[in-house]
């Protein structure tokens, strides 16, 4: 696998299959209609600029980063991005391909201008929390909140 060829390019509709495919090995549900909609804004060029990313290998896609820029939106003055979903084949899992995804990303958010990229973790998801750290994430100065509809 390490002297596989591979290849990051961005996200195009034809990958929502292998999406579908690799995030329900993880998430054990299927979310097909849910990525649809992401798909359908993400290749929509009215919609923003395509941030989100997938990796190749032999022609398979194996991992997706997917992500967005934001001009100005949340009323915070600079250009930023968040990553908002990553997904890696399980059989593909732990060799760097996460890691190289977020990389290209990076690269990618560098040249669109912008300053800082954001996502969000669950408290306790150590493993994802440990990879982002991995990746010199931090902690943020924003504040997550919430409000339970009952």
């Amino acid at each position: 696998m390490a002297d596989q060829k591979r290849v990051m390019r961005l996200l195009n509709k034809d990958d929502l299959n292998a999406i579908v495919r690799i995030d329900a090995a993880a998430s054990k549900e299927e979310r097909r209609e849910y990525y649809q909609r992401k798909v359908d804004a993400t290749v929509n060029p009215k919609h923003n600029i395509n941030a989100s990313l997938v990796c190749e290998i032999d022609g398979k896609v194996v991992g997706f980063v997917m992500g967005e820029v934001y001009f100005g939106e949340y009323g915070i003055p600079e250009t930023t991005a968040t990553i908002d979903t990553i997904g890696v084949d399980p059989g593909t899992q732990n060799r760097g391909v996460a890691s190289e995804l977020l990389d290209q990303f990076m690269t990618n958010m560098k040249a669109a201008g912008v300053s800082k990229v954001y996502t969000l973790v669950n408290w306790d998801d150590f493993a994802l929390e440990k990879f982002f750290s991995r990746q010199k994430f931090t902690p943020s100065k924003r504040i997550n909140l919430e409000y339970t509809v009952a």
